[in-house]
């Protein structure tokens, strides 16, 4: 049995307000994109977890990863391969989109997702929805022409901490999501601070319809009219920064 650990991508993330307790409260709008790591799980009688995959060094230490405390969070033992394709600490839900494989693979439902981490209830579902709260509170909705739209995915090749993300934030609430579009990324500004590379990347992505850093970075995605025309940016921006990782996808 397997399943794909799909990439989140935040399409707006208006940040709100810092609570006492050092978290946030946001109103985003999760999309999910069709490719994604990949989760593979056999019976066994004890839990394990193998790592494969262009990204597996950088979770080589992880004795604790989120999909081991999905099994765990349900009483579950089975032998787990993940092929983690996706770069870490990037902005793509990654280890929430692998605790979420789990959870559909074990059988496991919302409630146990709430517990394992604020992105975990959305890529659960891994649909369109308008989350607010901690990104935990989520509401499913439909936006025409979204599904199917190409997409680009760019990363500097830089993991960035959500929690300096946060950290860095200025405190300042600049609205309520409305149109997502005209919409923005309120960590884009502290992530660039930390990261200058993403600015780079945002202006590689020029072409693209819409070009935005997705949840703390450092991952920027650009939302292209055609296949053709994303294929063409990825050719680009791939010659010009070997470096950088590239994924061409669509939304789902």
């Amino acid at each position: 049995m397997q399943e794909i650990a799909y990439a989140k991508l935040n399409l707006a993330l208006h940040v709100r307000g810092r609570e006492a307790d050092g978290y946030h409260r946001i109103e985003t709008l999760f999309a999910f994109c069709e490719d994604g790591d990949v989760l593979a799980m056999e019976k066994a009688d004890k839990l394990s977890l193998e790592v494969t995959g262009p990204f597996a060094d950088a979770l080589g230490g992880e004795g604790d990863n989120l999909v081991l405390a999905a099994a765990r969070a349900l009483g579950r033992s089975a032998a787990f391969t993940l092929d983690k394709r996706l770069p870490v600490a990037a902005g793509l839900g990654g280890g929430s989109a692998d605790a979420a494989a789990a959870l559909r693979l074990l059988g496991g439902g919302a409630e146990v997702a709430a517990r394992l981490g604020a992105d975990v209830p959305a890529c659960l579902a891994s649909r369109t929805a308008r989350g607010i709260g901690r990104g935990d509170e989520i509401e499913p909705v439909e936006i025409e022409g979204l599904a199917g739209a190409p997409v680009l995915l760019v990363n500097p090749g830089v993991p960035l901490s959500t929690a300096a993300v946060f950290r860095a934030w200025d405190g300042v609430d600049r609205g309520p999501l409305g149109d997502w579009e005209a919409g923005r990324n309120d960590l884009q500004a502290p992530a660039i601070a930390l990261v200058p590379a993403i600015a780079e990347v945002l202006q590689a992505l020029s072409g693209a319809r819409i070009a935005r850093m997705s949840g703390s970075g450092a991952t920027c995605f650009g939302l292209y009219p055609s296949e053709a025309e994303r294929d063409a940016a990825s050719a680009r921006i791939a010659a010009a920064r070997p470096g950088w990782w590239v994924s061409q996808t669509r939304l789902r």
